[in-house]
């Protein structure tokens, strides 16, 4: 949703409530003036005669009309009440203030919905709250998930306090499979330690801690063992070092989070909670199901019974997990009733164009692309 609009009005009405002090300005002015008048009167000792008298009533008069202070405050107050009574319109134009138009009957599988939201608990190291909601949902408890995500937690909550040891026990206890995907994931943990030890300790300590765990990285991270070995000379004297990206403070954060994705990569599971995940996206595409809905709604048409939108929804990448095939025909995108076909030229089309366009499984026919013919028995299926 475009915000830019908003902010500035926004900005526009705060701009002009700081001007606002102006109006102050104004009401200590004509106090000054008056108080002049005053000092005029009270300072002569001699009782003043009317004609005195009248002279200074004339000259604050003269004055007051010639700064205009009524026309003045009357100016920036008719500015503020513009600038803000048009802003809450915005808003209410900006905002739909009821978004459950966007609302559709959608077939769940409240196991899958149950198992999702206690997962997304899990996650949150809130397991009383997810344990309440397998018993009371009568849902049968996933004990395997559940302690998975038990121990991530606890190896989180520890590197917090930039505690080690379970991150250490855990890579330990499943070195094998992470070194079949590639992962440096211990290295970077002792990476982390060693320069907690450069950083608080002494070079002996350094020294004993690089020959006892980071020489076996030795042979295979060469440059990263090099770098991490020259800090040793540093000791003391770090704002020197050539390596201070060794020290940044968002190593920790870098880490717990390539150990998070790692964690769950190796068990089976997302790295980002399919419940965050679906909400984020519901957010993106909401402001497009809402226009579509009222388009639909002034066409009397059923919104709730449709089974595809006629509309793309352009989400981000993040939200784009497989591929998504457009008939180049029939401009229809890609379904289990209508899949993507593939014909012996290697070209695409959905399957209903190709029984349109061949009439019958037997009959030949010109692909739209190229000079080839085939039929539609030659055509195979595809899976996303």
């Amino acid at each position: 949703m475009e915000l830019n609009t908003i902010k500035d009005a926004f900005d526009r009405v705060a701009k002009r409530q700081k001007l606002s002090c102006k109006s102050q300005e104004v009401v200590e002015q004509v106090g000054h003036e008056i108080e002049q008048a005053l000092a005029k009167i009270e300072t002569t000792n001699d009782p003043l005669s009317p004609g005195d008298l009248k002279s200074i009533l004339t000259e604050l008069k003269l004055k007051l009309n010639t700064s205009g202070p009524l026309h003045q405050l009357e100016g920036l107050q008719k500015e503020n009440n513009t600038n803000l009574s048009k802003y809450p319109k915005l808003l209410d134009k900006a905002f739909n203030p009821d978004i459950s138009k966007a609302y559709r009957n959608v077939d769940f599988d409240f196991h899958i919905v149950n198992q999702i939201i206690a997962s997304h608990f899990y996650r949150q190291g809130l397991f009383d709250l997810g344990d309440c909601l397998i018993n009371e949902a009568g849902e049968p408890e996933d004990i395997v998930i559940r302690s998975h995500f038990l121990e991530m937690y606890q190896i989180l909550e520890a590197l917090k306090v930039k505690n080690l040891e379970p991150a250490l026990k855990w890579i330990t206890a499943n070195r094998e499979k992470l070194m079949q995907t590639g992962s440096s994931l211990e290295l970077k943990l002792h990476r982390l330690q060693f320069m907690e030890i450069v950083q608080k300790g002494s070079k002996a300590d350094a020294l004993k801690y690089a020959r006892t765990y980071l020489a076996p990285f030795a042979s295979l991270h060469m440059n990263e063992f090099l770098k991490l070995v020259v800090c040793i000379v540093w000791v003391g004297k770090l704002d020197s070092c050539p390596h201070a990206e060794l020290m940044a403070p968002t190593r920790w954060e870098d880490f717990t989070e390539e150990l998070t994705q790692q964690f769950c990569s190796l068990v089976g599971q997302s790295c980002h909670s399919p419940l965050s995940v679906a909400i984020a996206a519901g957010i993106e595409a909401l402001p497009t199901l809402l226009k579509l809905a009222n388009v639909m709604a002034a066409k009397k048409q059923e919104w709730l019974a449709m089974k595809h939108l006629p509309v793309p929804l352009e989400l981000g990448k993040e939200f784009q997990f497989h591929s998504i095939f457009v008939c180049p025909v029939s401009r229809d995108q890609g379904s289990e009733e209508n899949p993507p076909m593939l014909m012996p030229c290697l070209h695409v089309l959905c399957k209903q164009s190709i029984m349109k366009l061949s009439k019958s499984s037997s009959r030949s026919f010109k692909c739209p692309y190229c000079p080839s013919e085939a039929s539609a028995g030659q055509c195979r299926q595809l899976h996303f």
